[in-house]
């Protein structure tokens, strides 16, 4: 056993000691759906209620960033790109603060035994997708300049995490087919209107600020942070919507081969 599994081992123990009861069990998936090694999967599903609350405060936090930020660009009543929007877009807006709900209430979901298998499948496409596609807008699109160092690292280093928290949820979901596809509707339909077919309007997509602002609900979709920021986009919610998938044939191998 590695220095780094013995210490989880430990780590895994703690926490079984505050924070008792049961878990689903592991169902030896392939690392390519299931990365994180068992002790990890243990120690978050044993602190879900925790690991809930903390991404339900981020949701609040989320929805502040969007709202709670004036510009030079927002009516006065409500700041912030939720101000320079129309009020039927405010779904479509704060992206991560969904995706951070969507897992608050996954984890809450499973202790509580709810069989939402909808909303394990859009809190699993969430992560992912916002999980990665922030981190890569922060570092290759947006870049430093005019925020705050403790702010910008707080973003990449936050979302990483919901990316990782993803890989928790194959122990608890099924995947159904019916699940997935709400999931892809949700995040394609995302995509649609936030870069290609802007249909209240807009701005729905993140403010990046490699793309200039041509109005109070315009942007120069001609730059090149435009294309970057879609297309990482798209390619998530296609990666999502294929681990998704995997997952579920991977265990429905599993379940074949103990039958």
């Amino acid at each position: 056993m590695s220095v780094v599994n013995r210490v989880g081992r430990r780590i895994e123990a703690v926490v079984a000691r505050y924070f008792d009861g049961s878990l689903p069990d592991p169902e030896g998936l392939p690392r390519y759906v299931a990365p994180l090694p068992q002790w990890l999967e243990n120690v978050g599903l044993r602190l879900a209620w925790p690991i809930a609350i903390v991404n339900l405060v981020g949701t609040l936090f989320g929805f502040w960033y969007y709202a709670g930020q004036p510009t030079d660009l927002s009516p006065p009543l409500l700041g912030g790109q939720l101000g320079a929007a129309t009020p039927l877009a405010y779904p479509l807006i704060p992206d991560s603060p969904v995706a951070t709900m969507f897992i608050g209430l996954s984890f809450a979901a499973w202790k509580l035994d709810w069989d939402l298998q909808w909303l394990h499948a859009l809190a699993f496409f969430g992560c992912i997708k916002l999980g990665l596609w922030t981190p890569y807008v922060q570092l290759v699109i947006n870049g430093s300049e005019g925020i705050a160092a403790w702010l910008y690292w707080f973003l990449i280093l936050s979302h990483l995490a919901m990316a990782v928290e993803a890989f928790l949820i194959h122990r608890y979901a099924t995947f159904s087919v019916p699940a997935v596809a709400v999931a892809a509707f949700w995040y394609g339909f995302n995509d649609i209107v936030d870069y290609f077919v802007p249909v209240l309007g807009g701005p729905h997509h993140t403010w990046l600020r490699g793309e200039p602002r041509v109005s109070v609900y315009g942007f120069d979709h001609t730059a090149l942070a435009h294309d970057l920021a879609a297309g990482w986009a798209v390619t998530l919610t296609i990666l999502a919507t294929f681990l998704a998938l995997a997952t579920r044939v991977e265990k429905l191998k599993r379940r074949r081969a103990d039958s």
